[in-house]
């Protein structure tokens, strides 16, 4: 199979490195500290069908460090008795010999912007506290279809509204690189270090009780959604993939709306792997979203070991060299380079000349959808209501002064300005004749021969809360969004991979950008990439008291990044 077969399509595999349990027994007990792999996974799948290990099981301890990391505000709800019997079911499956693919068992988080049956969804906003979907956003339908327990839902900005998880109503997600061996054992080395308690860092946003939830071992993979580089920046940050799929391969259908024609469900996983499997359950056409493919996606596919990268043209945009870029992650992306280049790939510098007008095209784009959007939230027919009576305008503007945070608002009067009729053609309509050209950027990149854009996730590593919020979010998120929004404007295939420690002992991590919906081809080069750079798996001994259980699940992290 060679690296350009199925790019229209995604993949599925038929073994899955989600099961790993009884591997990491084995390679524990053996004593290796190093990063290399356990036993095959196919070992670790075949001994759930033999009921060596049972769903509850996994389900249990996750719940037991969801309560344990239960600091780190990673989750706003957690959904113990339906996991509970959700492992319960599929542990009966396994008994019966009837195991429903590779996610079968598997415990998972979803962020709390996808509507969930019966479990509160409230996008970290008064203006949803309490409102309990009727339905399963698709995503999470398929997740349940393919026997995936459902943890609970995580924390983020409200409404995904930030690049930082540190502005919703249920408050900031703590990293757990901050309380890392890693992290620690560099602070100690610094004399001028501060109280550690309160100098806890980031995790990125907006999907960062996602990424948290997966960093801190309460799940094996978590769903994101990415309208900027919500899934990827807190993957960088976490040390984590973190997956945009191609706009239309993955229903939108239940994801609460920030940007529609921007918006995707994405992936958080510790591999490569992982992360095809998720995406081969989630991928496909959706009566219920228009925007999917209409083509059915034929099913199972493999995501291939690719061993010779000598005919690939790796893309390195120039435009990405900016001045705020930190000399550490200048010098990974460097070296990320020349790793390609030594390996016999074509490594080729490429011009996207509209890149300093992304921003600022995305913003107008972004809160001009924003305010559209917002809209339903009136009081009337769901979410908060205010008390005054006095009249239905009055009614209106109270609630949503209640409901929204300053963020928020802030977007919506944004929006509201760039719609305005006078305005219209000066801003938003100038902005889609840009966006244009943002997209025809990435075309004639790739037409040039181009296989694969590598690029910086973030401009550095994840920095202390306390520093995060001198800025507004606004700044923050032009800031942070500067490497990721203009995918979501061109509707690209994009992954954050973690390639190495910071002199802090803190994650960075490398974006990789693909044609649409050669999604296949993308993960191939991301998991050739993934295994050459043999990332460290986090070591979380302090994370809570009881440091056996957190050690347990640190090395599954750690076997899972490595094949």
């Amino acid at each position: 199979m060679t690296i350009k077969d199925g790019c229209v399509h995604v993949l599925s595999l038929a073994t899955s490195d989600l099961f790993f349990l009884l591997a990491w027994l084995l390679w524990w007990q053996a004593g290796h500290e190093d990063h290399a792999g356990p036993d095959p996974p196919r070992k670790v799948s075949a001994a759930l069908k033999q009921g060596q290990i049972t769903p509850t099981e996994l389900c249990q301890k996750c719940l037991s460090l969801i309560k344990k990391t239960k600091f780190l505000n990673a989750y706003i709800t957690v959904s113990e008795e339906v996991a509970l019997k959700q492992a319960e079911e599929s542990e009966k499956r396994y008994k019966n010999g009837q195991s429903l693919g590779d996610l079968d068992g598997i415990p998972v988080a979803v962020k709390d912007n996808f509507s969930t049956s019966g479990i509160e969804t409230t996008c970290a906003s008064n203006m949803l506290k309490g409102y309990i979907p009727p339905y399963n956003a698709t995503v999470v339908q398929k997740l349940l279809d393919q026997g995936a327990l459902l943890m609970g839902k995580t924390n983020l900005d409200e409404f995904a509204m930030g690049s930082g998880s540190t502005d919703g109503v249920f408050g900031p997600v703590k990293n757990p690189w901050s309380y890392s061996k890693q992290y620690r054992e560099k602070r100690k080395q610094n004399p001028h270090s501060k109280n550690e308690d309160s100098d806890w860092l980031i995790t990125g946003g907006s999907s960062g009780g996602s990424a948290a939830a997966v960093s801190a071992f309460t799940c094996y993979a978590a769903l994101g959604s990415d309208t900027g580089g919500s899934t990827r920046n807190p993957a960088a940050h976490c040390g984590l993939v973190g997956f945009k799929p191609s706009y239309g391969l993955v229903s939108r259908h239940g994801l609460i709306p920030l940007v529609n024609s921007m918006d995707v469900p994405g992936i958080l996983t510790r591999c490569v792997d992982d992360a095809a499997i998720v995406l081969g359950a989630l991928a496909g056409p959706d009566p219920k979203d228009s925007t999917t493919v209409h083509d059915p996606i034929n099913k199972p596919f493999m995501l291939p070991s690719l061993a010779d990268v000598s005919k690939l043209c790796i893309g390195i945009p120039k435009e990405y060299l900016v001045p705020e870029l930190s000399s550490e992650v200048q010098s990974l992306w460097s070296k990320a380079a020349d790793l390609f280049e030594s390996e016999g790939a074509k490594v080729l510098e490429v011009s996207l000349p509209h890149t300093s007008y992304s921003i600022v095209c995305y913003h107008v784009l972004c809160t001009s959808e924003v305010a559209s959007n917002m809209a339903r939230f009136d009081g009337l027919q769901y979410g908060h209501r205010c008390d005054i009576d006095v009249s239905t305008e009055a009614m209106y503007a109270a609630t949503r002064r209640e409901g929204f945070n300053d963020v928020v608002r802030g977007r919506i009067l944004s929006g509201n300005f760039f719609l305005l009729k006078e305005n219209y053609e000066n801003y938003f309509v100038k902005a889609q004749k840009v966006r244009r050209l943002i997209a025809n950027d990435f075309v004639n990149a790739f037409n040039s021969g181009v296989d694969v854009l590598l690029t910086p996730t973030t401009l550095s590593e994840a920095v202390p809360y306390l520093e995060f919020i001198k800025e507004d979010n606004r700044t923050r998120s032009a800031q942070d969004d500067i490497f990721t929004q203009a995918v979501n404007m061109a509707g690209l295939p994009a992954v954050s991979i973690p390639v190495a420690l910071s002199n802090q002992g803190l994650p960075i991590g490398l974006q990789f950008i693909g044609r649409a919906f050669c999604d296949q081809q993308l993960l191939t080069v991301a998991k050739w990439f993934e295994k050459q750079v043999q990332f460290p798996g986090i070591q979380l001994q302090e994370l809570t008291d009881d440091c056996s259980a957190v050690l347990e699940n640190e090395k599954l992290a750690s076997v899972s990044l490595k094949q």
